[in-house]
C-alpha cells in the first residue's frame, strides 16, 4: 500500500513539472460576436498569473486524483479564465 502510495505521489509531482500552455484558435470561426485575438498576449499572461495565485501543489494533488479528465487544477483555472475571456481553447 505505501509503494502504491508513493507512486502515485511521485507521478502527481512529475506531472506537476509539465507547463500547461493552452492551445487557442485565433484565426477559425468564433463562437463568439467579437474577437478577442488582438488581446491574446494580455489575456495569457493574467490568465496564467491568476492560475498560479489560486493553486498550490496539494490543491492539484487533489484536483488531479478527482478530476475525471485527470488534469491539475492550474489548467483547470487557466483554461476557464481563456473561455471566459472569449477565446476558443481546444485542449
Amino acid at each position: 500500500m505505501k509503494t502504491i502510495l508513493l507512486i502515485a505521489i511521485f507521478v502527481c509531482l512529475l506531472q506537476g513539472c509539465a507547463k500547461f500552455e493552452p492551445i487557442v484558435d485565433t484565426k477559425g470561426k468564433s463562437k463568439f460576436e467579437t474577437s478577442n485575438a488582438v488581446n491574446i498576449s494580455d489575456d495569457i499572461l493574467h490568465c496564467q498569473d491568476l492560475a498560479k495565485r489560486n493553486t498550490t501543489l496539494i490543491s492539484n494533488i487533489s484536483f488531479w486524483l478527482i478530476s475525471p479528465k485527470a488534469e491539475t487544477q492550474y489548467a483547470d483555472i487557466y483554461r476557464k479564465c481563456m473561455l471566459g475571456r472569449n477565446h476558443q481553447v481546444l485542449n
